[in-house]
């Protein structure tokens, strides 16, 4: 055991943190990791035992710090691209039956949907260009 350089055992541990990173897809477990490698990169260049640690920490802390509260924002973030039924909210569509608050049939983006108006009172006629505001299931509420 004494045979084998410090690097190497940093680098065992950068493996080792490795593992748990890939398991529980927590990404501070990679951030130590490449702490573990800079510890790795230390030992290499001839740093001794402390110096080593101080390095370990310290790129471990500012990944941390740094990296985590960057990926949560990008998390918490609503994508660019609306797909499903939410790129149809706010489309235009022809009405092809009569639409009033209890229903009626509209062509949305080349379909043919079930419609009811937002507002019960109103009603649209065929051939109208209504907008889409909501999807509730398979029907589109139209104003």
């Amino acid at each position: 055991m004494n045979d084998i350089d410090a690097w190497v055992w940093w680098l065992i541990g950068a493996a080792g943190l490795g593992i748990p990173l890939v398991v529980t897809a927590m990404p501070e477990f990679g951030m130590l990791a490449v702490g573990a490698v800079a510890g790795a990169v230390t030992a290499g260049l001839g740093g001794g035992v402390v110096l080593q640690v101080v390095v370990f920490a310290a790129v471990s802390v500012a990944l941390i710090a740094v990296v985590r509260p960057v990926a949560a924002r990008h998390r918490a973030q609503r994508p660019q691209l609306a797909t499903g039924i939410d790129a149809l909210k706010g489309k235009q569509a022809v009405v092809l039956e009569r639409v009033d608050g209890s229903g009626g049939r509209i062509k949305l983006a080349g379909e043919i949907w079930s419609a009811r108006s937002l507002d019960a009172s109103l009603t649209y006629e065929v051939g109208r260009e209504v907008d889409v505001v909501d999807i509730e299931g398979a029907t589109a509420i139209v104003v």
